[in-house]
């Protein structure tokens, strides 16, 4: 449900809401919050709410002033797992500059903009999300382990899999919160485990996604478990990946759906689009030194490549000649901003229908694909010398986002007790 100012108010006020957390994003994609009383959330609405923008990651130099967070309505969710008794309530906010113009570091106004662009080519667009997770146990001081919760395989039942309680929570805590799940279960590593979502909209999917990630740490917790997101939390067993399953409607036609006479022109150029700055891209979809200890393995994909069915692939065509039809993008994993990771996947399909793209031969059709980055170090190459890149980020994210990186690389490139120290920190934040 889609509320308006006036409704979220009257909510608020109905429902013993004392607290409301305006949350939003810095530009990597962690959720950053500041919680009001709820009887200054008129104010905030009118007026906004002041941060400092110096301490946040990617914000710094980018506002020589205070930033102010005004309250999107349209995403109030109650917390179910906090106290009934003196509500909690989230809100995402617009970051906008003290004269009231959007700031260009705010992410879900570089998703907006995105979609825009498509609606007025004539597109619609909708996401459905399969992301993997790891349950953990924690130590005598509840600190997390890297032991799995479980030894459970693909699709296993309890008593092997000791995950499907913590997944049930999962599903019911989002369905209170009005977020769709499609189907959970155990996935290939021990420990591992998987929710799909129905498609919706990209920026509710967005902002679903962020959500879903919150309440699996929220739950596991309360089961004693700590939940991890990392892409590879154990060397020599399956990595967590996101796929994004993109629908794309032109004036209501699924354009991947095949009407008798192949794949649609459109469709092509899109996903050869996405091929040609797959590259490109890959440091926003794959944002950690760990990310790249994914790729080549469990399949996952390594190569810029597409196929019908190929699970190997970077793209595929699940249900290809139904309405069901989509594009499987399968090299995101779960630590990237699904923000701009969404913004930079749409921008690619459309550049493709706009310059028309030729599409190369599937998997196994033609010459050797290239590959994907292997490191971080070459994907942040790949970007800073992508047009592609410069033209769809505001230069203060671009900048921002690949300096840090860098900064990144070469802490990860230092002593082994820094690399340890690096990775322990994004294995407990991601």
């Amino acid at each position: 449900m889609k509320f308006t100012v006036k409704e979220v108010l009257q909510f608020v006020e109905e429902n013993d809401v004392k607290f409301v957390r305006l949350a939003f994003f810095d530009i990597f994609g962690i959720k950053k919050n500041i919680s009001i009383m709820a009887n200054e959330l008129e104010s905030a609405f009118e007026h906004g709410v002041s941060i400092v923008p110096s301490n946040i990651d990617g914000f710094r130099g980018a506002a020589n002033t205070d930033l102010l967070l005004f309250p999107d309505p349209a995403t109030l969710k109650i917390l179910p797992w906090r106290p009934q008794n003196g509500r909690v309530a989230r809100l995402f906010c617009d970051i906008r500059n003290p004269d009231g113009s959007l700031f260009d570091g705010d992410v879900r106004s570089v998703l907006k903009k995105s979609v825009e662009k498509s609606e007025q080519m004539g597109f619609s667009s909708r996401v459905g999300l399969a992301c993997e997770f790891y349950l953990f146990k924690l130590d005598d001081n509840g600190l997390p382990t890297r032991v799995p919760h479980d030894n459970a395989g693909y699709l296993d039942v309890a008593p092997l899999d000791k995950g499907e309680n913590v997944r049930r929570q999962i599903c019911l805590t989002l369905e209170e919160m009005e977020i769709d799940p499609l189907s959970s279960h155990h996935e290939n590593g021990p420990g591992q485990n998987e929710i799909d979502f129905k498609h919706s909209d990209l920026l509710t999917a967005a902002d679903d996604f962020v959500t879903f990630k919150d309440v699996v740490k929220t739950s596991a917790a309360s089961n004693g478990l700590f939940a991890s997101f990392m892409p590879k939390p154990l060397p020599h067993e399956s990595g967590s990946g996101m796929h994004i399953n993109l629908m794309l409607r032109k004036y209501g036609f699924n354009i991947f759906r095949d009407k008798g006479k192949g794949l649609s022109d459109t469709a092509k150029n899109f996903i050869a689009g996405v091929l040609d700055h797959a590259a490109d891209m890959t440091v926003f979809f794959n944002p950690l030194p760990n990310s790249y200890a994914r790729f080549g393995a469990y399949k996952a994909p390594d190569t810029v490549d597409w196929s019908y069915q190929g699970f190997n692939s970077l793209v595929r065509l699940p249900e290809y000649g139904t309405d069901n039809a989509r594009m499987d993008f399968r090299s995101p994993d779960p630590s990237c901003n699904p923000y701009l990771a969404f913004s930079l996947l749409l921008y690619a399909g459309l550049d493709g229908i706009e310059n028309g793209t030729e599409l190369c031969l599937p998997t196994n059709g033609g010459a050797e694909p290239p590959k994907l980055p292997k490191s971080l170090a070459e994907a942040v190459d790949c970007a800073k010398n992508s047009a592609f890149i410069k033209k769809c980020l505001p230069p203060v994210i671009f900048e921002n986002y690949l300096e840090l990186k860098t900064e990144m690389i070469s802490k990860s490139l230092q002593s082994s007790e820094q690399r340890r120290m690096l990775d322990e920190r994004y294995f407990e934040i991601i």
